[in-house]
């Protein structure tokens, strides 16, 4: 088990020496961790670790070689979580069964519905198939299915058929400082240039200073200011929900493109652009930047890039109220109108593999929406992007 400990450590990039690990098992003879868990854990960290930068490290290798011990001797006293009771409550479903469960039809039958279950309801439901509850087939609550429904105090998306989320969900920045792994999409975007010498005169001018001192008889130096890429560009960022899932992606997107690109601006939205948008997540319930001050702000030579999965009901694009988190007044189709009239250089960058774009409905509206101009967030795509901003 301790020579596991060890090598877990070594290939998890913490420095462990054999002699640390050595002093670790002469206190563990000298019975110092005292046969519990805790006091082992901080044996431990005090004889291999000695930086506090791997400590992050140490405790992630710890919990995945001596997940659990610390519960053994209590097991049979422990009791079991009401969370986990609720869990085992959960319905799933066949194929077949979930055919078989229908959509109310329609977003305001839905909030007319669940506004009646509102007032109707006086306690907690569990398993059923109409009242606001957990782990049914209910369209209202949480961990349970039905193809069309309002999801209510649930942690995450499961089916991601919800049309409506009655929750205050916190997302995070999309990292511009992320290290890439390859420089491939740097020299994808680089399909998007245009040089100028803008700002201070900082550089030297070597054929400048060559002719002027040849001219002159006398080292004259010349400088300019630095050659810079002039395109300038606007990039919104879907954020949260299923875009979750393609973080990673993104983030490189957005380093590349912070490195490539001195005018760049970037905001967030949710699934579809609406009336309002925000420049950092943890601030978007009380500062955001009105889309159509957006329009009014940046001259239309400004590229514009949508960068997100498209995956929402089609409420959200085509109905009024049909955010997930909001009542909007005009439906998204109307804001992606706006943006694609007043830029005519727009594209779209989809992180879903392109051969799974028909097997959705909001995909294939929104590429409609954006002529066409959806692109796959792989290096073949960025290229096929920036030929078209290009344009």
């Amino acid at each position: 088990m301790f020579v596991t400990f060890f090598h877990e450590l070594r290939q998890a990039g913490v420095p462990v020496t054999l002699r640390e690990y050595l002093t670790l098992m002469e206190a563990m003879e000298q019975d110092l961790a005292s046969r519990r868990v805790e006091d082992f854990y901080y044996l431990s960290r005090a004889a291999l670790i000695k930086d506090e930068r791997n400590l992050d490290k140490f405790d992630r290798v710890f919990a995945h070689v001596f997940k659990g011990l610390a519960l053994m001797p209590d097991a049979l006293i422990v009791e079991i979580p009401t969370e986990w009771l609720k869990k085992l409550a959960e319905k799933y479903l066949t194929d077949d069964e979930k055919k078989m469960i229908e959509a109310l039809g329609g977003l305001d039958k839905l909030l007319e519905t669940l506004r009646q279950r509102l007032a109707e309801q006086k306690g907690r439901h569990q398993g059923g198939r109409k009242w606001i509850g957990t782990a049914g087939t209910s369209p209202f609550g949480a961990y349970g299915y039905n193809p069309e429904g309002v999801r209510i105090g649930q942690d995450e998306s499961r089916y991601k058929s919800a049309v409506k989320v009655w929750d205050r969900r916190e997302f995070k920045d999309i990292d511009g400082e992320v290290e890439l792994g390859t420089r491939n999409i740097k020299l994808a975007l680089r399909r998007l240039r245009k040089f100028a010498r803008t700002g201070a005169p900082e550089e030297l001018d070597l054929d400048g200073t060559i002719k002027g001192t040849a001219h002159k008889g006398y080292l004259d130096i010349l400088m300019r200011p630095e050659r810079h890429n002039a395109v300038k560009v606007l990039v919104f960022f879907d954020i949260g929900g299923s875009m979750d899932w393609h973080v990673k992606a993104t983030e490189e997107l957005f380093s590349a493109a912070r490195a490539e690109f001195k005018h760049m601006e970037h905001f967030y939205f949710h699934n579809c652009l609406y009336e309002k948008v925000w420049r950092e997540n943890r601030r978007r319930w009380n500062d955001t930047t009105p889309t159509w001050d957006l329009l009014h702000t940046y001259p239309h030579d400004y590229k514009v890039i949508f960068v997100g999965d498209a995956a929402m009901s089609p409420y959200e694009i085509t109905s009024p109220g049909g955010s997930v988190e909001h009542f909007n007044a005009e439906p998204g189709t109307a804001w992606i109108e706006r943006v694609t009239r007043t830029y005519p250089a727009c594209v779209w960058l989809n992180p879903v593999p392109e051969g799974e774009w028909e097997t959705t409905q909001s995909i294939r509206m929104l590429r409609q929406l954006m002529g066409g101009r959806m692109y796959p967030l792989t290096l073949d795509g960025l290229d096929r992007a920036m030929r078209e901003l290009g344009r």
